[in-house]
């Protein structure tokens, strides 16, 4: 042990001690800063303008004047998605999946307001934030640092030296990596501590002890990846025959983990799990939905059975005989109609979706950042499981609230019949909650199982290589 560390040190000065350690480092904790501080500016000021559309929206809503029930149902509010605290560190797919949706009779909405629809060119490129340090730059840094730890040992003529003294090759590249390691805890540690700091700006009324639990297993996750990287790295490193192979090499497994292969899959996962274009999923949705139940015309065969329906439970045979409004029981009818048609057709969609996900984390196998990228996202709350859960519990709370509209209808008989304030006060009002932790810990158990395997894999190569090293 005492040998391991030693190493350790001396690897950990001679870093220190090189100008281009301090000034990559220094680049990587710079850009982690501003990242972290620029996610709690982006989540501070999202949570202002959310607060003030949904107090907006409800007084809009509240003072919309007197009308008829079904024509407030056509007006509609909106269900605005809150931001994860977490996000400040991963908007995973944030800015593509919409901020908020419209929840009108008769439909389900797509959600819109997407910032990606706002970019400039530049910014399609990318957004600065810690997640995008920390899975693409700081193995760049490992890359630049480690590359030569074993076999520059070999072309210095020092690797002889130490052989001749008995290190034993394992524990050479042991205290390599804990080096390695060491020197990275300089840029991760001050990172870590600011990213707790801001947890506690962004968190709202989220459980502390939820957060702080989903950012442990965050940076779980990324240092399974980092600890990987470093592995592969020495493996590398005592393979080459020369320093500058080992470089081009792990340069080549740099570009291709975190710019080709996750390009690659996502296509893959598009062209195996299609997804249609809006204008082609709404085609059939709407067919299906004008039709039997949801249809206008009071001379369709499911119209004339609902109707017959209930003139029989209420024992008349006139429709103007009914002691409630036919007009709400046959439009909440038509909303239930049109549930099993959404249901369908939206459960397509979000299934291909899942699968597209799934589809893409198979491919970490080969590529680790799209593990990490599953884990962090999932654990930010920034993913498509979660972007889902939010558009369903916003159309659970519209068909709540056509159910309310409908059922006051129903119960005023009256044809010339107004509602006002005082029923748009009692209308229901949505809050959203998240999926908790459990559930989010029990979906990035592949993501995790995948980064340990490749954590043992490559330590195990690296054990294999820097035993096999040769010493000239």
């Amino acid at each position: 042990m005492d040998l391991i560390l030693t190493v350790a040190r001396k690897e950990l000065r001679e870093m220190v001690r090189d100008r281009r350690f301090r000034w990559c480092s220094g680049v990587c904790l710079v850009l982690l800063f501003a990242a972290l501080v620029t996610g709690i500016v982006h989540q501070r000021r999202y949570a202002a303008e959310r607060d003030l559309a949904e107090r907006l929206d409800r007084q809009t809503w509240v003072e919309q004047g007197e009308k008829d029930p079904h024509t407030a149902a056509h007006y509609g509010v909106y269900a605005t998605r809150p931001s994860s605290p977490l996000a400040f560190a991963d908007r995973g797919v944030d800015a593509y999946a919409g901020q908020a949706v419209w929840l009108e009779a008769h439909t389900q909405n797509l959600a819109h307001d997407r910032p990606a629809e706002d970019r400039t060119a530049l910014q399609r490129f990318g957004e600065l934030t810690a997640a995008a340090v920390l899975q693409l730059l700081l193995p760049l840094l490992i890359v630049f640092l480690a590359a030569d730890a074993l076999v520059g040992e070999r072309e210095r003529g020092t690797l002889r030296q130490l052989a001749s003294l008995g290190v034993p090759p394992g524990r050479l590249a042991l205290g390599k990596a804990l080096g390695v390691a060491l020197a990275l805890a300089l840029v991760l540690v001050p990172a870590a501590v600011l990213g707790g700091a801001a947890l506690l700006l962004v968190r709202g009324d989220a459980a502390p002890s939820d957060l702080a639990a989903r950012m442990a297993l965050m940076m779980l996750a990324y240092v399974l990846y980092l600890s990987a990287f470093v592995a592969v790295t020495l493996a590398v490193s005592a393979r080459a025959p020369s320093s500058r192979t080992a470089l081009v090499v792990l340069l080549a497994f740099w570009i291709g983990n975190g710019l080709m292969l996750p390009r690659v899959f996502a296509d893959l996962s598009e062209r195996i799990e299609p997804t249609p274009s809006a204008s082609a999923f709404w085609v059939p949705v709407r067919e299906q939905l004008a039709t039997g139940l949801g249809s206008h015309n009071p001379n369709d065969p499911e119209v004339l059975k609902f109707k017959a329906q209930v003139l029989a439970k209420y024992g008349v045979e006139r429709v103007e005989d009914l002691p409630v409004n036919f007009a709400g029981l046959k439009l909440q009818a038509g909303e239930e109609h049109g549930n099993q048609v959404l249901d369908r057709e939206f459960g397509r969609l979000w299934g291909a979706y899942e699968r597209q996900a799934h589809l893409q984390l198979l491919g970490s196998i080969a590529a680790p950042l799209l593990a990490v990228r599953s884990a962090s996202m999932g654990l930010a709350g920034t993913d498509v499981h979660h972007h889902v859960h939010f558009a369903t519990a916003a159309e659970e709370h519209r068909r709540d609230l056509q159910r309310f509209l409908n059922a006051d209808l129903a119960r005023n008989r009256d044809p010339s019949y107004m509602a006002g304030r005082g029923l748009w006060e009692q209308a229901p009002v949505f809050a959203y909650s998240a999926p908790g932790l459990a559930d989010v810990a029990r979906r990035q158990l592949l993501p995790f199982a995948v980064l340990a395997a490749w954590l043992l894999v490559a330590v195990a190569a690296a054990a294999r290589s820097a035993s096999q090293m040769k010493v000239v």
